[in-house]
C-alpha cells in the first residue's frame, strides 16, 4: 500500500471518530513497505499535531465540505498541507505524492481536487492566522486552550509549545539487574548517546529514540521504556518488603513492573478492565522475569475483591491524557469537553470504591497523565472533604509544581510528560 494512502486511511478513522491512532495504525503498517513505515507514522502524527492550524487553512479552499465517506480525501489534504508547511519534501513532490495517493485509495475522481487545493494552499503560505483566535497558532482546540490558559496562566504557553514537540525517549533501568551508572556505560559502548534523568532515580533519557532491539540487554530485562514522570509513582509508595499491593488500572504495566523491581517480595495484584491490555502487562512481566497476579476487573466495582485489604494502592486513574498530547496528538481531535466531566465522575467512583480496600495506615497514590485541575487537585480535594478517614500526605520533591494537595508536572522539553501525583493515608 502507498504510504500516504495508508496514512490517510488511519487519519480518516479519527475524523470519523472511529478510533485512535493506536488502534488505526497497527493493522495498516504491515501493508506498507518496511522502509516507508516510519514515513507513515510521521505523516499521521505530524498532520494531527497541527490539525487545527492546517484545517483552518484548507477549509476556505474547498467549495463544500467533504462527506463522511470521503474523509480519506480530507486526510490526504491534511497530509499534503503538513508536507508543504512542516517537511523538507519539495513542494512539487508533496503535492504529486498526495495526488498519486488518490489512486491508491481508489478515488481517481479526487486527483484534480487534491491537486488544486494543495497548490492553492502552497500559495497562501505562510498562513495568516487571526489574532482573535490564538488557539490556531498553537494548533489546539479552543476549549482546551481556554482551560489551560485559565488553569495555568504562567505555564500554559510552555504547555502548548511542548505539546507540539517530539516526546523524549526514556528508559527505566531494572535495579534487580544493576545500576543506572552501569547501564549508561553499556549505552556509551553501544554508541547510544544518553544521560541520567533529572528526577527519576532509575531513569535514563536517550538523545534520540531507537528500536528496543538495539538496547543492551533489553530482551533479558535489563531496561524498559518508560517516561520519566511515570517512573515517579513507585518512588512515592514507600514500599516495604512483603507488602500486599494493588495496582488499579495497571495496563500497560510499566508501574507494576517498577514496583516489583523496587521490592521483589511484594504481593502485587494488578487489575485492568480490558483483557487485551492485561496481555501486554503479562508480556512485560515475563520479559523482566517478574510475577504478579493479573485480573480483568472494573476498579469501580467490588466483584473482584477477596476482602483482604492492601498495604498500598496505586490508582493510575483513567483520564483525559492531556499531559501526553505530544505522544498522542490525536487527543486534540478525539477529546471533547464532555469527556472531562465523564472522566471526573469515573475517577471519583473508583477512588470511593478502592478506599475501603486500603488497610488503616496504608497509602494510596493517585496519579493521572492529565494537566487539568478538575481531574487532579480538585478531584483529590473533593475526596478528602468527603472521606473522614483520608488524610493528605505531603510530597517532598524537587520536581513538579507543589499544589495544596499533590504535585503537578508539565511536559518538559527533553524531559518527562505532564503528570499529577497525590498521596493519601488511611487514618488508623
Amino acid at each position: 500500500m502507498d504510504a500516504r494512502a495508508a496514512a490517510a486511511r488511519a487519519i480518516a478513522q479519527l475524523l470519523r471518530q472511529q478510533g485512535s491512532l493506536a488502534s488505526a495504525l497497527p493493522p495498516l503498517l504491515p501493508k506498507v513497505k518496511a522502509k516507508d513505515r516510519g514515513l507513515v507514522q510521521e505523516l499521521c502524527y505530524g498532520s494531527l499535531r497541527y490539525f487545527h492550524r492546517l484545517n483552518y487553512g484548507l477549509q476556505p479552499l474547498l467549495q463544500k465540505p467533504l462527506g463522511a465517506k470521503d474523509q480519506d480525501i480530507q486526510a490526504l489534504l491534511l497530509i499534503g498541507a503538513y508536507q508543504l508547511e512542516y517537511s523538507r519534501i519539495p513542494p512539487h513532490a508533496a503535492v504529486a505524492s498526495c495526488v498519486e495517493a488518490c489512486r491508491g485509495l481508489g478515488k481517481n475522481w479526487a486527483t484534480k481536487l487534491v491537486n488544486g487545493v494543495l497548490r492553492n494552499y502552497q500559495r497562501k503560505l505562510p498562513l495568516e492566522l487571526p489574532a482573535e483566535q490564538p488557539w490556531l497558532s498553537s494548533s489546539h482546540p479552543k476549549w482546551l486552550y481556554k482551560q489551560l490558559q485559565q488553569a495555568w496562566p504562567e505555564q500554559f504557553e510552555d504547555i502548548l509549545d511542548n505539546n507540539n514537540q517530539h516526546p523524549s525517549f526514556s528508559l527505566r533501568v531494572n535495579r534487580r539487574w544493576g545500576s543506572r551508572a552501569q547501564y549508561l556505560n553499556l549505552l556509551e559502548q553501544a554508541n547510544i548517546e544518553a544521560k541520567a534523568c533529572e528526577f527519576a532515580a532509575d531513569g535514563i533519557t536517550l538523545s534520540q529514540a531507537c528500536a528496543v532491539e538495539v538496547l543492551p540487554g533489553f530482551s533479558q530485562g535489563w531496561a524498559s521504556v518508560q517516561d520519566e514522570a511515570a517512573q515517579l509513582a513507585a518512588e512515592l509508595m514507600e514500599l516495604q518488603p512483603g507488602q500486599r499491593i494493588l495496582d488499579a488500572c495497571c495496563a500497560p504495566g510499566g508501574k507494576t513492573c517498577h514496583i516489583l523491581e523496587r521490592e521483589p517480595s511484594s504481593q502485587v495484584l494488578a487489575i485492568d478492565l480490558e483483557p487485551k491490555r492485561l496481555a501486554r502487562v503479562q508480556e512485560n512481566l515475563e520479559r523482566l522475569q517478574l510475577k504478579a497476579e493479573l485480573v480483568t476487573a472494573d476498579a469501580s466495582s467490588d466483584s473482584w475483591w477477596d476482602g483482604q485489604q492492601f498495604d498500598r494502592i496505586l490508582l493510575d486513574a483513567p483520564c483525559s491524557a492531556t499531559g501526553v498530547i505530544r505522544r498522542h496528538p490525536d487527543i486534540k481531535i478525539l477529546r471533547k469537553p464532555a469527556n472531562i466531566d465523564e472522566l471526573v465522575t469515573l475517577q471519583g467512583q473508583i477512588l470511593r470504591a478502592l478506599w475501603p480496600k486500603l488497610k488503616p495506615g496504608g497509602i494510596l497514590v493517585y496519579a493521572t497523565c492529565s494537566v487539568l485541575p478538575a481531574e487532579n487537585e480538585a478531584q483529590v480535594e473533593r475526596f478528602l472533604e468527603a472521606e473522614a478517614s483520608a488524610e493528605a500526605m505531603p510530597i517532598k520533591a524537587n520536581w513538579g509544581l507543589a499544589q495544596t494537595f499533590g504535585r503537578q508536572l508539565f511536559p518538559r522539553a527533553g524531559g518527562g510528560d505532564g503528570f499529577y501525583y497525590a498521596r493519601m493515608q488511611k487514618i488508623k
